[in-house]
């Protein structure tokens, strides 16, 4: 029995299922007895298999209707995916064109086939179309590839697909010069689309890395792989890393330049990298003759018993009010007054609060947090806005498999926590795997909102960085049992990496902000 067919024997919306804990598409026939959990937007699968076939959706609607031009695909703006003309602009004319046939291929509710090609039967196809991108891509694939016909259209798409067009009914699209935004339901708004908000600070540092991986000539995968068969690796590296240095240089000479700041607040994603940040910028501003204070935020906590309930009745240690917000603010203004204080210590062990000898900062000294809620005006709202320097950073990278198909900035956060965990806090990856959907709970709801109040945005991707991680991740993923929850997750980060070459690590600088995730880090003690 075909899973699309149970799935509608029960009431909800569903985009995939679980047979015997293996993911599958709804198209997919079950021949005998099983475990079947049909999944739907409570599932981070389903999110990801509905923007796959949205980017399907629009890519086919774009042959339909303009032929000529090929739609590049980046991740990520407002929850969405970004989209413009490889070669040519689209004008608002155009999308209201494209929008068209997309919701006319949505009503015609065109079944979504998956097919077997041998990968040179899919470099001829490709190349009858003049699709360079997609027969380079071809090249570092070993096995057959799957390619997705919808009545008269073929594409590969990297991930699963919804069974038909019909399923794609729910989406957004937004005019962003010189190219769209599609927005779509999301397990993190419980099925609903989110509220569109104009994030031109977030759209900026993705259109930096953009050019950046242009520059370098790897901004596709298949061009980053020939770079490394073609040698001079210390070359890539050193310019990978001289951009992290440059932005570095440009922040602190901001910071001084603002003469009044006195609290630098940090924030980001998990993963992003803000250990060895926060030590580089400190050693920029100590070039500047500023000797920076540095203060943790996680020495804040109220007893749990404080903490506000989250919807499960569990205490919420994310939420902001599980923070002493009076006592951070009082403390942050006498230091900066120069009055002498006593700052807590939180004993995670016991749960109880210490507190550290009276210490005092002259008026040039300022303080530099790092946390979640770093960015969030309410943990710092009795200092004045223009003593404060908020920064966020996060890793932008903009590398493509092909247009059609951009790399997920999450999974290069989750990949450089798995093989973190690993290394330093003895954290398999199944207890990684574990805590991920908590973990990004906490950062859609406590700091992607406050984004656009920062002052200045850290890219801390490294480009040649998942050439580096890969290594690492695959001894660290292939521990999962194929019996595992996890094991879906694992399997597809798998088949992720082995796209790319492997670099040596000893390439890498002991500076390094990557070093923070494999060892080997000047800063690690």
């Amino acid at each position: 029995m075909v899973l699309e067919d149970i799935a509608k024997e029960y009431e909800g919306e569903f985009y995939a299922a679980l047979v015997n804990n293996r993911l599958r598409e709804l198209s997919y026939r079950v021949s005998k007895d099983a475990k079947v959990e049909l999944l739907d937007y409570s599932f981070y699968d389903s999110t990801r298999i509905y923007a796959t076939s949205m980017r399907f959706l629009v890519a086919m609607a774009t042959y339909r209707t303009y032929p000529e031009i090929e739609i590049k695909f980046s991740n990520s703006i407002a929850m969405g995916i970004y989209g413009r003309g490889v070669d040519s602009n689209i004008n608002r004319e155009m999308l209201n064109n494209i929008v068209k046939e997309m919701n006319k291929i949505i009503k015609a509710d065109y079944k979504i086939s998956r097919s077997q090609f041998s990968i040179q039967e899919a470099k001829d196809y490709y190349r009858s179309l003049g699709y360079v991108d997609k027969v380079n891509a071809l090249e570092y694939r070993k096995e057959k590839v799957n390619i997705y016909s919808c009545d008269d259209y073929k594409n590969y798409m990297y991930g699963y697909m919804v069974p038909s067009t019909g399923y794609l009914k729910d989406y957004e699209i937004h005019y962003l010069n010189p190219g769209f935004l599609i927005q779509y339901p999301r397990r993190e708004e419980k099925g609903e689309i989110p509220e569109f908000a104009d994030s031109p600070k977030f759209f900026d540092i993705l259109s930096k890395s953009e050019d950046w991986a242009v520059k370098l000539n790897v901004d596709m995968i298949y061009k980053m792989n020939k770079r490394i068969e073609k040698g001079n690796l210390q070359e890539f590296i050193n310019a990978c890393e001289n951009n992290h240095n440059k932005q570095l240089q440009e922040l602190s000479e901001k910071i001084v330049n603002h003469k009044d700041v006195r609290l630098i607040a940090i924030a980001g994603p998990s993963s992003s990298g803000k250990t060895t940040f926060s030590r580089r910028l400190e050693e920029e501003l100590i070039k500047h003759k500023i000797n920076p204070l540095m203060i943790s935020i996680d020495n804040y906590y109220l007893p749990v018993e404080q903490a506000p309930i989250d919807e499960n009745g569990e205490p919420d240690l994310e939420h902001i009010l599980s923070l002493d917000i009076d006592l951070f603010n009082q403390n942050m203004i006498d230091l900066i007054a120069g009055k002498e204080v006593a700052l807590p210590i939180f004993d995670f062990v016991s749960r109880e609060r210490l507190f550290s000898k009276p210490i005092k900062i002259d008026k040039t000294t300022p303080i530099i947090i790092e946390g979640i809620h770093a960015l969030n005006n309410k943990l710092s709202e009795n200092i004045p806005k223009n003593k404060k320097f908020k920064i966020y950073i996060s890793p932008f990278t903009q590398i493509n498999i092909d247009y059609n198909n951009p790399i997920n900035l999450t999974d290069l956060r989750l990949l450089r926590r798995i093989v973190r965990d690993l290394q330093f806090r003895n954290t398999s990856p199944e207890k990684t795997l574990d805590m991920w959907p908590s973990v990004r709970r906490g950062e859609y709801n406590w700091i992607y909102p406050h984004i656009e109040n920062s002052d200045y945005i850290f890219n801390s991707e490294l480009t040649y960085e998942f050439a580096i991680l890969k290594q690492y991740a695959e001894d660290a993923l292939n521990t999962i049992d194929r019996e595992s929850k996890h094991f879906i997750q694992a399997n597809r980060l798998l088949k992720f990496l082995k796209y790319f070459n492997n670099i040596d690590s000893k390439y890498v600088p002991k500076h390094s902000l990557l070093r923070e995730f494999i060892g080997g880090s000047l800063y690690e003690h």
